[in-house]
């Protein structure tokens, strides 16, 4: 339930009326109220951050594949780079999808600061809601870290080093 500072629930014919008459501090406190979900924008901007740079440099490193195979290269190259692309193709609708649901965490973040101060403002019942919204954050976060697991389980998962070179090493030891 938000209500006003005095904990009363909302009165009809309240609303507008009651904003000019609210004091400073009340305003303070409807602002603190609605700030908290901040955080967790701070926090889900960063998992943004890693996962766009993550799928710049899948997407760097498939247009070098891409050129290589472009430019024509020995047939077994050619395989690897092939195998390689189908990895990076995997890995950049993982990608895409995460940032696409971080995306929407965040504006469903904003919607929701907006939303609780409004409400705690003009003192509007409106918890039902306000549980609703966070649910849909945390729902959106959530599949955006599955999105970003997965694409880090294919990056792990391809990540070696070819036998021939770990062989040809051996001999300068």
């Amino acid at each position: 339930l938000i209500s006003g500072q005095s904990g009363e629930p909302h009165q009809p014919g309240q609303g507008m009326t009651s904003i000019f008459m609210t004091s400073v501090t009340d305003i303070g406190g409807s602002i603190q109220f609605a700030i908290a979900p901040i955080f967790l924008l701070v926090g889900t901007g960063s998992v943004l951050n890693v996962v766009t740079t993550r799928l710049g440099r899948v997407i760097d490193r498939a247009r070098i594949l891409e050129t290589l195979i472009e430019q024509g290269e020995e047939a077994t190259l050619e395989a690897r780079h092939r195998q390689d692309l189908i990895a990076l193709d995997k890995r950049m609708r993982h990608c895409n999808r995460a940032v696409l649901f971080c995306t929407l965490a965040i504006v469903l973040i904003c919607v929701l600061v907006g939303f609780v101060f409004v409400a705690d403002l003009l003192s509007i019942p409106a918890g039902a809601l306000v549980a609703l919204l966070f649910l849909a954050v945390v729902s959106s976060l959530i599949i955006g870290l599955v999105s970003f697991l997965m694409e880090v389980s294919i990056a792990t998962s391809v990540l070696r080093v070819r036998n021939e070179i770990l062989v040809r090493g051996q001999g300068r030891d």
